[in-house]
């Protein structure tokens, strides 16, 4: 029988290794899923976004706040990175504002109380 507090040898080196990770490449790893989650929410990674069985509007709305959210955050953490990343969301609230059927507001669409009015 195996005792539950023990720890697999395999699980020693991923918490070692998470450890030693800088946090500016952990921020710039969680921007980076959040923007690949976003595009594929938008539909871009179809050929065409409109029927993109994996398009939902209301998801990527989430997800692109809650980048502005960490984006704006962590800017000053992120020295060279920071202009790429801000660049990246700025991409994804247009491509967003184009999808939508209804674009909302300058100012008003996600995660742009974080950003400003995106245009």
């Amino acid at each position: 029988m195996t005792d539950p507090t023990e720890t697999p040898d395999d699980a020693t080196p991923q918490v070692r290794e998470l450890a030693d990770i800088p946090a500016v490449e952990v921020i710039t790893r969680a921007a980076v899923m959040l923007m690949s989650a976003a595009a594929e929410k938008i539909g871009l990674s179809a050929e065409d976004p409109d029927d993109s069985p994996h398009r939902d509007l209301d998801e990527a709305r989430r997800i692109i706040t809650a980048l502005a959210g960490l984006v704006t955050a962590s800017a000053e953490y992120l020295g060279p990175h920071a202009g790429p990343v801000r660049d990246g969301l700025k991409s994804l609230q247009l491509a967003f504002r184009e999808a939508s059927a209804h674009p909302d507001e300058p100012g008003k669409g996600p995660g742009e109380k974080y950003t400003g009015p995106v245009w």
